[in-house]
């Protein structure tokens, strides 16, 4: 294995972006680890809960016009204003304007979420720590199209030194602090409302 035990380095909102590739509508019919549903409400939470923390986010598509279509809708509503990049490369890193735009975000820790997992989430991600970045990918924010396929992505992509975790974590993770003024939206992207409310009844009731 290449990876090395490293010490931890949080991810914050000023060393981190969110790198979103390949969420088509015609590649999300082939997904077979998450529900249509699922799988949508994941990415569009870890998109929402990314614009709540400000971090800069770069969409990219492949082939939208002649294979695999466009990014499903509610993506697109979630980031209004973002350019969506199309281009040909499997690995999206490959792609002169794609890599120019993950280098002008100008941050160190990039955040990969894709479908499918084992090529659109993980290309791009070994080849970021390949250059001597920390990549992580938001498995549940990512989808592909058989067991044996997510498993072998996952094990190739650990194996590479990319982390890998649930999109949650990572947003609570550059979160860091309840007590920040972006909490309410951040919980609020990922349907955890609850949680706002649980701490006001808290802070209503518990003095």
């Amino acid at each position: 294995m290449t990876n090395q035990i490293r010490p931890y380095e949080p991810l914050t909102a000023a060393n981190a972006a969110l790198i979103l590739v390949d969420h088509q509508v015609g590649l999300m019919t082939g997904v077979r680890d998450y529900s249509t549903g699922e799988l949508k409400h994941n990415v569009v939470a870890l998109a929402k809960a990314a614009k709540a923390l400000k971090l800069p986010i770069v969409v990219t598509t492949t082939a939208r016009d002649s294979m695999w279509g466009p990014t499903f809708p509610e993506l697109v509503e979630a980031l209004p204003g973002i350019e969506i990049i199309d281009r040909s490369s499997v690995n999206a890193f490959d792609d002169a304007r794609v890599a120019r735009a993950i280098e002008a975000t100008n941050r160190k820790k990039l955040i990969f979420a894709g479908i499918s997992l084992e090529v659109c989430a993980a290309f791009p991600a070994m080849t970021a720590v390949g250059r001597g970045l920390n990549a992580y990918v938001a498995v549940d924010a990512s989808g592909t199209f058989s067991e044996t396929k997510r498993q072998v992505g996952l094990l190739r992509m650990v194996q590479a030194g990319v982390i890998v975790s649930d999109y949650a974590t990572l947003m609570v993770e550059i979160l860091k602090d309840n007590a920040r003024p972006e909490a309410g939206d951040v919980y609020g992207a990922m349907d955890m409302g609850w949680a706002t409310l649980v701490g006001q009844v808290a802070q209503a009731y518990g003095k």
